[in-house]
């Protein structure tokens, strides 16, 4: 962890001396942000009959991860920012981030080297229109993530902050286009008028199952995304914002009837891959504030779930709902906690691939006693007296890991540390 802590320092160093500039020189109009998240985890020993490739190793485990993140914008001209965001990740997840469809650390990716690498995680340009009547329009051209955009949840959408299992921070059978560390390249829009915003993307696919490259393509690789927003206030100006959210993914995509169809021993998805393939899915989400007190959030999201996971994670059914809980309720009024369940399921085709010993990226325990998984999370942030550091403890319990009844249940504890400025 030297080298961690080495590039690390460098970081904050940097970081401090960028923000003291900028606010020392009036002439300088950019602005510049820094988040850093680290997050320490541990799974005691569970039940486990059997394992497979891809299982939840059954052992006690620990893991940290780290990720340090600068975000600059730089106006250009009336309306026109450009972005630049370099990222630096670190450590890793438990089992090498598999085992689970709603794993259960938000800030770590599934890549096999633990070092820390410094990467560009967004390089775009934003051009906003302003009209008259509350109307305006943003467009978004560059390296991006769809989640930046889509799917948003005032109480349930960023684990470096909020609720930290995969299937809590998105709605879980949305298979959003992404490389291995969550980012796309391609094309934005949304329009706003009144209560309303309707957005849409079209962006490219990774080049093959969670792989680290994407590339575009009208015919063979792309993804195209539509959500309608609507914002509803109610008495006492208390708020309510409401999400639907359809997708449609194409690549190069194995099917898992064919999968299950044709093999020897067990089935391999990979060797029914076929370009220009889909994948169709929606999504429901909805949150509810009550004023500076307390929240409630609730998703719901499916896929076809006939070819393969390509993207995020192996759930084709999803369904959560949560609250989040103010800290002004008890005189602390920068500090917030939240309790969420959610359960994920698979389609009837891929819990066959499962069952019959097929691997995805994500999951794959050598057989399968399908079970919908279900996961409760409950955890408290709580910001340090004079300073801008919060720390929140996490715990996870997951019952059916992989869908499969067989092994679990399962806990898992945490302590997240982070800060921005």
């Amino acid at each position: 962890m030297g080298k961690l802590a080495s590039i690390l320092s460098f970081v904050i160093l940097f970081s401090f001396e960028m923000v003291f500039s900028q606010e020392t020189d009036s002439i300088r109009k950019y602005s510049l942000k820094f988040q850093l998240t680290s997050i320490y985890q541990y799974q005691p020993a569970f039940h486990s009959p059997y394992s497979g490739t891809n299982s939840l190793i059954p052992t006690e485990e620990k893991a940290l991860s780290l990720t340090s993140t600068l975000f600059l914008d730089v106006p250009l001209w009336k309306g026109a920012t450009a972005t630049f965001n370099p990222e630096m990740s670190g450590g890793e997840g438990l089992s090498q981030a598999k085992g689970l469809g709603g794993f259960p650390n938000g800030e770590t990716f599934r890549i096999g080297d633990t070092k820390p690498v410094v990467y560009v995680a967004r390089m775009l340009l934003q051009q906003e229109f302003q009209f008259k009547n509350n109307k305006s329009l943003q467009l978004v051209f560059g390296k991006f993530g769809l989640s930046d955009y889509f799917d948003g949840n005032t109480y349930s959408h960023d684990p470096r902050t909020q609720f930290l299992n995969w299937s809590l921070m998105a709605n879980g059978a949305w298979d959003y286009a992404a490389n291995t560390r969550g980012y796309t390249v391609g094309f934005y829009g949304n329009y706003q008028f009144d209560t309303w915003q309707i957005r849409t993307a079209l962006v490219a696919e990774p080049t093959y199952a969670n792989g680290p490259n994407v590339a575009f393509s009208f015919k063979d690789s792309n993804a195209l995304n539509i959500e309608i927003e609507k914002k509803i206030t109610f008495k006492n100006n208390y708020t309510s914002i409401i999400k639907i959210l359809g997708f449609r993914n194409t690549a190069g995509m194995g099917n898992y009837n064919e999968a299950n169809a044709n093999f020897i021993t067990t089935p391999d998805i990979k060797t029914t891959r076929e370009n220009g393939r889909t994948k169709y899915g929606i999504g429901l989400n909805a949150d509810y504030s009550h004023g500076d007190y307390w929240g409630l959030f609730a998703r719901m999201s499916f896929n076809d779930g006939k070819n393969e996971t390509w993207a995020f994670t192996e759930i084709d059914r999803s369904a959560s709902i949560g609250i989040n809980l103010k800290g002004k309720m008890w005189n602390r009024k920068d500090d917030f906690a939240g309790v969420a369940i959610v359960a994920n399921g698979l389609s009837k085709s891929h819990e066959e691939y499962q069952k019959l010993g097929g691997n995805g990226f994500m999951i794959g325990d050598g057989t399968l006693n399908y079970g919908t998984e279900k996961i409760a999370e409950v955890f408290y942030s709580f910001l340090i007296p004079k300073t801008h550091f919060t720390i929140s403890p996490d715990y996870q319990f997951a019952i059916n890991p992989a869908y499969n009844k067989d092994r679990g249940p399962v806990q898992f504890l945490a302590l997240r540390f982070h800060t921005e400025f």
